[in-house]
């Protein structure tokens, strides 16, 4: 109350003023509304500004940009820097002053695009770490968003191992490197493994400098691929070729290995220079054929499981990493070509007999033919000369068939031996491959283990009988089947065949005899053992005018010895002697025309 007291009153108060609501005194509302507007930032329209982060939640940020109100920025375009707090300086894109609602329209993120592009050259000179937020996946690596702009960060640059789930690392925000600036097409690769290579770099020379042939080390196993294993030596990778993981075939190396799974692996070799490792995995183990049972000999039988197949033969292991061949003519005793597959396949579970064994080459050879009883060594008991056999026909030459009357035996009917009566130029006329066929023993040649054998022999040789039918002199009717150079084959009854040459096949006209016509013809020629019929057709008429001349020869001779006795007996005078030899001359000039008309 004393303070109050002492307060003196304003002498020129106007109350009047006060009354219609004027309180700035001598101080015009102009002047204050100038005053203030000098405190505040000026700003104008499509421009960027720093400003501070006042506020913030899950869904908007405020930022003071000194302006007489504040704006408001939508938290999805601060994603790229999850660290955002308040009191954080962010620059910002005016869009407008006021809107309807005389708010002050404010985006981050068009801020960050205008200036981006400088700022990401600047980053690409500098090598400067920057902060991207991965938005998504795309083929080939992600969608990085650096300073508002896309950048493509590749597959092989988000880490120094094999990425196998990129899923994992959508809306993560990681550090880069800015590897790469297309600036015709605005393109920027970024990279993480930028970051921490040249970290492992040292890394990898450290443990190079200490590794040694021989070594064990632990591994991971990074990557896998058809030729080996990628293992992970903590930062240095090597390699476990496919054929060092095991004593035994591998197919791929994830019958032996899984991804992630930590392993000992023994140092095989390195190269300073190209920092390459060659590492072992079957190395820590003894060799196999080391282990092998030192009783084993030729002669014993094994099983084994067949693991590689060749048209030559197949590779059986008898144990991990033990492996002996059989080659394909050990797999049968018969003895036509074949391949491996017509008696195993991958994955048979077989037996066999050791053939040679050779410890320190570690080599073996098996067969599986031993395990049944050579056919051959009684072929005289089982088929003596003689006997008749079902066989099967195997193959074609031009001189016989051969044919396989068991598996291992083996035999050949010679061209001669299909047929007693059939002129047969090639086997393929009489039978075909695969087709059964009967047979008799002929001969037996065990040494080249090769049987010689007849068809016809099964029948009862029907030339005995053809022997006392096609007599020399005989005719008989035929048909001309085939014509050659040398002369025609017929056909005679029977189911014989019969050859005549050219000379032989004109007709009594004087015409030549064609196939497919049927004439009689005379046999001229039988031989038995050869099996041979010659025919003709001209001799048959050839004959009958021999014989007419014959005929005509005989009757003349008579006549002479008639004249001769009429001559002793009696005289004759002259004008009869002239008529006989006139008349003789007539009936020989008649004969000689009867002759001149059969021709």
């Amino acid at each position: 109350m004393e303070n109050l007291k002492n307060i003196a009153p304003i002498d020129d108060f106007n109350w009047d003023s006060y009354e219609k609501g004027e309180t700035y005194g001598d101080v015009s509302k102009e002047e204050l509304i100038k005053t203030y507007d000098q405190t505040l930032n000026t700003v104008k329209d499509k421009e960027v500004v720093m400003g501070t982060v006042t506020a913030l939640n899950k869904r908007e940020v405020v930022v003071n940009i000194g302006f007489k109100s504040d704006g408001v920025v939508p938290m999805s375009e601060f994603r790229y820097n999850p660290e955002l707090k308040i009191g954080d300086e962010v620059e910002v894109y005016i869009e407008s002053q006021e809107d309807k609602k005389g708010q002050l329209i404010l985006s981050h993120k068009k801020a960050r695009a205008t200036r981006s592009w400088d700022r990401v050259n600047e980053a690409l000179e500098k090598d400067e770490i920057i902060k991207g937020f991965i938005k998504c996946r795309t083929k080939g690596g992600m969608i990085v968003d650096v300073f508002g702009i896309e950048a493509f960060l590749p597959g092989s640059q988000i880490d120094v191992k094999p990425i196998r789930d990129y899923d994992v690392f959508v809306g993560k925000t990681m550090e880069f490197k800015i590897v790469k600036i297309n600036q015709e097409f605005k393109n920027v690769v970024v990279s993480h493994k930028a970051l921490i290579e040249a970290e492992l770099e040292q890394q990898k020379k450290d443990i190079i400098s200490k590794l040694e042939k021989g070594q064990v080390l632990e591994g991971t196993v990074k990557n896998i691929t058809s030729y080996g294993v990628f293992i992970d030596l903590g930062g240095v990778d090597g390699l476990i070729h496919i054929t060092d993981l095991s004593w035994g075939r591998v197919s791929h190396p994830e019958e032996i290995v899984q991804l992630d799974q930590k392993i000992n692996v023994v140092i095989l070799d390195f190269d300073d220079e190209k920092k390459r490792i060659a590492l072992g995995l079957k190395q820590l183990t003894p060799h196999p054929w080391d282990a092998l049972d030192p009783n084993l000999k030729v002669g014993d039988k094994v099983k084994g499981k067949v693991v590689v197949m060749a048209d030559y033969g197949a590779f059986i292991e008898i144990a991990p990493g033990v492996e002996g061949l059989i080659h394909v003519s050990e797999m049968s005793w018969t003895q036509h070509l074949r391949s491996a597959q017509d008696f195993m396949k991958v994955g048979d579970e077989i037996e066999a007999v050791v053939l040679t064994l050779d410890r320190e080459e570690r080599k073996m050879s098996l067969g599986i033919k031993q395990l049944k009883a050579d056919p051959w060594e009684d072929i005289e008991t089982r088929y003596p000369v003689g006997s008749k056999h079902t066989a099967k026909v195997r193959n074609f030459t031009n001189f016989g068939v051969f044919v396989e009357i068991e598996e291992g035996v083996d035999g050949l009917i010679h061209i001669s031996d299909l047929s007693w009566t059939k002129k047969i130029k090639h086997p393929s006329e009489f039978t075909q491959i695969g087709a059964e066929i009967e047979v008799q023993v002929l001969e037996i040649d065990k040494e080249n283990r090769r049987l010689s054998l007849g068809h016809k022999q099964l029948e009862e040789n029907p030339w005995d009988v053809f022997e006392t039918i096609f007599t020399v002199g005989s005719i008989h009717e035929g048909t001309i089947i085939e014509v050659l150079d040398k002369g025609a084959v017929i056909s005679l009854p029977y189911g014989v065949e019969g050859f005549a040459t050219p000379k032989h096949l004109v007709k009594e006209d004087g015409s030549q005899a064609v196939v497919d016509e049927k004439l009689e013809f005379k046999v001229i020629e039988f031989n038995k053992e050869a099996k041979r019929i010659i025919l003709s057709h001209s001799r048959i008429f050839e004959d009958e005018q021999k014989a007419a001349k014959k005929e005509v020869s005989g009757e003349k001779k008579t006549s002479s010895r008639r004249s001769k006795k009429e001559d002793d007996n009696s005289t004759v005078v002259s004008g009869s002697m002239e008529k006989t030899t006139l008349g003789d001359i007539e009936e020989l000039a008649a004969l000689k025309e009867k002759l001149e008309g059969n021709k």
